[in-house]
């Protein structure tokens, strides 16, 4: 299966903003939605499309200001990605899909499943909270982030997002997205209207994963009916990179049910 390469892909206009996606796959099969996480891109993907049993129309994007996406000058917000989203879903015709939501990607796809017109069949998300209370110690660890504290730490990251970027500025992004992971308002984090989510839901964590605690993902599956919780052993917050085979079986299971 062809991986999300960063060059057979297009932009769609999106206010100030051009939004990089990707298709590829089956243009038969369902739609397949993959949405990544803060400061990645679509091809941290790339591991788990060859263990993928089915086969799918693969629709992946960059999120704004992310990848080949320019960031624009509207505020970044989880209501924003979403909106980004269903634009470039609504671009392809696709009218009904399937997500897969790595942390920023998965409380966005939240988002997405929560609205009353949803066009979410089925919902996987991965490392991702329905909101960040006012204690919770991860606060001050995402609002310590720095453009310098990031590119010390994850060097490659950087490296790549400046090869890639039309208009690349990280440290503007660093400073939109910041704001973002702390949002405590409308625009921000599902919250409580994950109860509205009518269509079947994995929820997957890593049991070591510093940024989303058991009890937030347990609390996220109490509150959508029917929905599945799988805890990873021995991974922590890329529980798809870190333990892709063990995340694929629950997902491909899953997503043929």
């Amino acid at each position: 299966m062809e991986n999300f390469n960063h060059r057979s892909g297009e932009h769609l206009m999106l206010d100030s903003a051009k939004i990089y996606f990707e298709v590829h796959g089956d243009d038969a099969g369902s739609a397949l939605l993959f949405l990544h996480g803060g400061l990645g891109t679509m091809g941290d993907f790339n591991g788990v499309l060859p263990l993928l049993k089915q086969r799918f129309r693969l629709i992946a994007i960059d999120s704004r200001g992310h990848g080949k996406s320019t960031l624009g000058t509207a505020a970044l917000s989880y209501e924003r990605l979403a909106l980004d989203a269903a634009a470039v879903l609504k671009h392809l015709g696709v009218e009904r899909c399937s997500v897969v939501g790595f942390s920023d990607g998965g409380i966005t796809a939240l988002r997405m499943a929560a609205k009353a017109d949803s066009c979410v069949d089925k919902l996987v998300v991965i490392g991702a909270d329905k909101m960040l209370k006012p204690d919770d110690p991860v606060r001050k660890l995402l609002g310590s982030v720095t453009a310098e504290s990031w590119t010390k730490k994850f060097p490659e990251t950087v490296t790549l997002y400046q090869d890639l970027n039309p208009q690349p500025d990280f440290a503007g992004l660093i400073e939109a997205i910041v704001p973002m992971w702390l949002d405590d308002s409308g625009s921000g984090y599902p919250g409580e209207s994950v109860k509205r989510i009518r269509c079947p839901l994995l929820a997957v964590r890593g049991d070591e994963d510093h940024l989303v605690s058991r009890a937030s993902v347990f609390e996220l599956v109490e509150q959508v009916p029917g929905a599945k919780l799988l805890n990873i052993p021995f991974a922590g917050h890329e529980a798809h990179k870190d333990q892709a085979e063990a995340v694929m079986a629950s997902v491909n299971r899953f997503l043929r049910e």
